[in-house]
């Protein structure tokens, strides 16, 4: 199972989708239980996968060092503002087998969003784990919200030649009132969103008739599926079926980013076990009676158990979903056409390789 583990509730910075602020009523601002009993609850997993989270985890740094001691079998991930990895021991960077940096696209969009001079020291961050020698998937994982352009900002980010993979989550079904970051959700979904998804996959495929599968997390996941015939039961994350969040004071939740809502506390570390919280939630609504189910998985949890958006505003963002997975089945005996031209096997697209945190649907 994958287990994402808070660190704290504190990140550095006010992103504007965001505007991290701390509260202690909902979950302690640092980790306070004993590390024996996450040590007792993890150990009982015999594959575990460990994703630091926050906040930012690299306020913590010594708790990571300590974790990761812990379970020296366990796989790793975490996600990150990237601000604080030059503070990260070297040998600590290398055991990560997958590292997801926030970075929005461009330094305009980036700074836009998460604050002026961050995009640079962003990358010098980046650049950091590379010369540390890290040789597993670093991947820059976007919020894509009403001032990017996913076509620019995405194929900026796979330029760089810095990130095997560029991720992005729309800013969505997580604020109420709705579409606060947007000055007309509908029309820079349409406008702007689909049309730049199309010239995204236009030059995805321009690679890949060269030989060039490119690191685009939601192209390779969707169209791993779309081929291959698999089917992913439901939610992509794994929240409440095969991940979950333990927050900083234990309690154990199906989604790591709602600790406030009572439906997503499955149980705590103290008391409960691993084998026994496997398929605790699951989505619901809408979502089940979805021709696009298979393939998509019901996207989010969260959005899915609040509906804040509304079942408009859930529904126009299911079109989002749609558009892009409509799409890649369009182009799918194309892309397998060219996998076989050039002898890359189903593997080529694979992703994510395991349960690594990506949700692959947007």
């Amino acid at each position: 199972m994958l287990y994402y583990i808070t660190l704290t509730q504190v990140c550095g910075l006010r992103c504007k989708y965001c505007q991290n602020t701390p509260d202690p009523g909902i979950q302690p601002i640092r980790l306070n239980y004993d590390l024996s009993i996450l040590r007792r609850f993890i150990s009982m997993d015999d594959d575990p996968i460990i994703c630091f989270y926050g906040g930012d985890p690299l306020m913590e740094p010594e708790l990571i060092k300590g974790i990761m001691e812990m379970f020296p079998e366990a796989k790793f991930v975490i996600q990150t503002n990237g601000l604080r990895i030059n503070g990260l021991d070297r040998d600590l960077i290398r055991r990560f087998s997958t590292i997801l940096v926030s970075i929005d696209g461009r330094r305009e969009v980036t700074d836009y969003y998460r604050g002026v001079g961050v995009y640079d020291r962003v990358l010098e961050g980046v650049r950091y784990i590379r010369r540390c020698g890290f040789e597993g998937d670093l991947v820059a994982r976007m919020a894509v919200s009403g001032h990017t352009d996913i076509y620019m900002d995405v194929r900026h980010l796979i330029e760089l030649g810095l990130f095997d993979h560029v991720h992005w989550q729309l800013d969505v079904l997580w604020d109420y009132p709705p579409a606060q970051r947007y000055n007309d959700f509908k029309a820079w979904l349409y406008g702007n969103y689909f049309p730049g998804i199309n010239k995204l996959l236009d030059w995805w495929l321009d690679e890949l008739a060269d030989g060039n599968v490119l690191g685009i997390a939601p192209f390779k996941g969707i169209l791993y599926r779309i081929l291959t015939g698999y089917r992913l039961g439901l939610l992509p994350c794994g929240s409440g079926i095969d991940a979950f969040g333990i927050t900083t004071d234990g309690r154990i939740l199906a989604c790591p980013i709602a600790p406030e809502y009572k439906f997503n506390v499955v149980g705590h570390i103290s008391s409960s076990k691993p084998g026994n919280l496997y398929g605790s939630i699951w989505v619901d609504g809408p979502c089940l009676d979805c021709s696009y189910l298979d393939l998509c998985g019901g996207r989010c949890l969260f959005a899915n158990k609040t509906m804040l958006w509304g079942v408009d505003g859930f529904s126009l963002v299911c079109e989002s979903v749609k558009f892009l997975i409509d799409r890649l089945i369009d182009v799918a005996d194309y892309v397998k056409y060219c996998l076989e031209v050039h002898g890359i096997g189903m593997e080529g697209i694979k992703y994510p390789p395991f349960l690594n945190s990506i949700e692959v649907i947007p």
